[in-house]
């Protein structure tokens, strides 16, 4: 055994999982707790300052409707040629913009924005419900996702299958063109199957959704807010429909409905990156424990798009270790608790496209290695 349970052989009959960054991090308890890392942190980066997270939001929105204000006044004057190009260039750009909105929102679920917990849900549910996503819905959904992390029976997203469970037709789709088609699938439809039909979520004993406020995942006293957030989504689609009936279905297509799908799907490469990876180990029952959990997460590097998404993405395993840090303190405080992490920590800064491939092929289910001491822990792997 390595330093702290990591084992030499990661794959069998396979040598390139022995290196990095495929190599293994450690499974067993850590030897140090939440209280020593939160003790590594300077205090103040568990400030949540209005002004601050105001002003990133104010910066956005204003760039946001910059935007806008270009393609809505100037990209149907171009000539037809030149439109052609204008446009996708403005979903990009609308999209990778709008994206630092939706951390923002995502922030105020975890009660990151402001100390005061009325003002970020005031302003998560209007963040969330203009870009048609059920603030409280996801709200509760994600908070259990951050208490269940990792583990087999009740993480509630990206919940990698047994072996014995996967369905008959992804032996016809482990093939490249067959891994490429699946992920432009749950990449183009993903966020969508997940809020309507909980998919790839955890396995409910009858019919789970984020609309329904009757569904299993929430409890009684959230129905009223489940409500809530689908008055708000009923809400900003009438006022789309209205846009669509002045402006044209067209404008509102071109817009809105494009950008949307592009946030859509690059939330879904994020997310799925962040808990998918070969290194990363996923706990039963008998082994499952809150901050080994929290800890089989990887930090991603996407140059540019860090600071544009705000850090989202390559400081997500502080995310889940202390979900109140604001993500204009996230750098820091996870430089303060590497050294302490060490092994614990995982960072890999291959390119997206290359990742996303790559876990692909090698993520297909996870199993347990033939080891009487981690019958609990499990591992992807992707041999038929």
């Amino acid at each position: 055994m390595g330093a702290g349970g990591q084992m030499p052989k990661l794959q069998k009959g396979s040598k390139k999982f022995n290196e990095e960054p495929l190599r293994r991090v450690p499974y067993k308890k850590p030897p140090f707790t939440i209280g020593d890392l939160k003790k590594a942190i300077p205090p103040h980066c568990f400030n949540r300052s209005i002004l601050y997270s105001f002003s990133y939001l104010i910066f956005d929105l204003t760039i946001s409707f910059i935007f806008y204000y270009i393609a809505s006044n100037y990209i149907h004057i171009l000539p037809q040629n030149l439109s052609y190009i204008a446009w996708p260039i403005y979903w990009i750009l609308q999209a990778t913009i709008v994206g630092g909105v939706w951390v923002i929102a995502h922030e105020c679920g975890h009660h990151a924005f402001s100390n005061y917990q009325w003002l970020d849900d005031t302003v998560g549910f209007l963040l969330h419900s203009s870009l048609l996503v059920p603030y409280f819905s996801w709200k509760y959904s994600h908070r259990r996702h951050h208490s269940n992390t990792s583990s087999l029976e009740n993480d509630e997203v990206f919940v990698p299958k047994l072996k014995s469970n996967l369905p008959s037709f992804l032996l016809y789709l482990n093939n490249p063109l067959g891994r490429i088609l699946h992920l432009l699938f749950n990449h183009a439809l993903g966020l969508a199957l997940y809020l309507m039909f909980n998919y790839a979520g955890k396995k409910y004993d009858r019919f789970a959704c984020h609309y329904d406020p009757n569904s299993p995942i929430y409890s009684k006293n959230e129905r009223a807010q489940i409500f809530v957030s689908d008055v708000g989504i009923l809400v900003v689609t009438y006022l789309l429909y209205l846009l669509a009936m002045n402006k044209g279905l067209t404008w509102v297509f071109c817009i809105y409905v494009v950008p949307l799908f592009i946030l859509n799907s690059s939330l879904v490469t994020v997310t799925y990156l962040q808990h998918t990876h070969p290194s990363l180990p996923h706990y039963d029952s008998t082994e499952w424990d809150w901050l080994r959990g929290a800890l089989a997460t990887v930090d991603r590097d996407y140059g540019i798009m860090n600071r544009l998404g705000h850090n989202i993405a390559n400081t997500h395993v502080i995310h889940h270790l202390f979900p109140k840090i604001p993500h204009y303190h996230a750098m820091e405080a996870t430089k303060a608790i590497k050294p302490i992490l060490k092994d614990y920590y995982k960072f890999d800064e291959t390119p997206v496209l290359k990742a996303l491939y790559r876990e692909a092929k090698e993520c297909v289910y996870v199993e347990s290695d033939d080891n009487e001491e981690a019958k609990g822990v499990f591992w992807f792997d992707n041999k038929f």
